[in-house]
């Protein structure tokens, strides 16, 4: 749960707890960036596999980095893993570390109750604003992840030629993906290394292309289409 900072005038700071005991080292390198934030820090790093659960519902984090594989790949957890988790620390949001980066596995971790996925190719940036967003109730997804969507679904559903869809260059088409599931304009720039500006602006353009107006037309948009489905919103 989130605690008070003391050297923060009161501001909340989001626990963090971290599941990844088959990688140390990773671990360590999670912990560092995690605790430079003034707003978030590392409160329990899992000591094994079996302690878990255990450490969760003991330590109540308010956000828990579970590594996943949702085919049971030897020092992973899996979609059950997460529903265990869940159960044991309902209050927590889990982002799943991804062991394979397969886009495959985006949809399987979210229908399973992770609030968010990232890659192990993930930047500091990336993290930071995973944790940030999932403890702000929004849905995060690694931006590595909706590139693949994107290039997945122009190569798999060609469309036909007036429809606004092909209008959109391939960053309004992350910036879409993106805006669909709660990021916010400054999320989105820090994931993808642009500035808000350009944010906004790509975000303004395809609006404008589609004819949508606000982030409901915009949401159902994307469900509409297929391009996102309500179990991952």
């Amino acid at each position: 749960m989130p605690t008070t900072d003391a050297g923060g005038a009161g501001a909340a700071r989001v626990d963090v707890m971290l599941a990844i005991v088959d990688f140390p080292m990773l671990s360590t390198a999670l912990r560092a960036v995690i605790d430079q934030e003034p707003d978030m820090g590392v409160v329990v790093e899992a000591t094994s596999r079996e302690a878990i659960v255990s450490q969760a519902k003991a330590s109540s984090p308010a956000v828990i980095i579970l590594e996943y594989e949702a085919f049971a790949a030897v020092g992973c957890g899996t979609p059950e893993a997460i529903e265990e988790v869940r159960s044991a620390a309902p209050g927590a949001k889990i982002i799943a570390l991804d062991c394979r980066c397969a886009t495959e596995q985006f949809s399987i971790a979210l229908k399973a109750g992770a609030a968010g996925i990232l890659t192990r190719e993930a930047l500091a940036d990336d993290v930071v604003s995973a944790v940030r967003a999932v403890a702000a109730g929004h849905t995060y997804v690694s931006p590595a992840i909706v590139t693949r969507m994107v290039d997945t679904y122009v190569r798999g559903k060609p469309e036909a030629v007036d429809d606004p869809y092909d209008q959109l260059t391939d960053r309004e088409r992350q910036i879409l993906l993106l805006a669909a599931m709660g990021h916010t304009n400054r999320d989105i720039a820090r994931s993808l290394h642009l500035s808000e500006q350009t944010v906004h602006s790509n975000r303004a353009n395809l609006m404008e292309k589609l004819g949508l107006h606000d982030r409901v037309e915009l949401l159902r948009y994307t469900v509409k289409r297929g391009l996102l489905t309500p179990s991952v919103l």
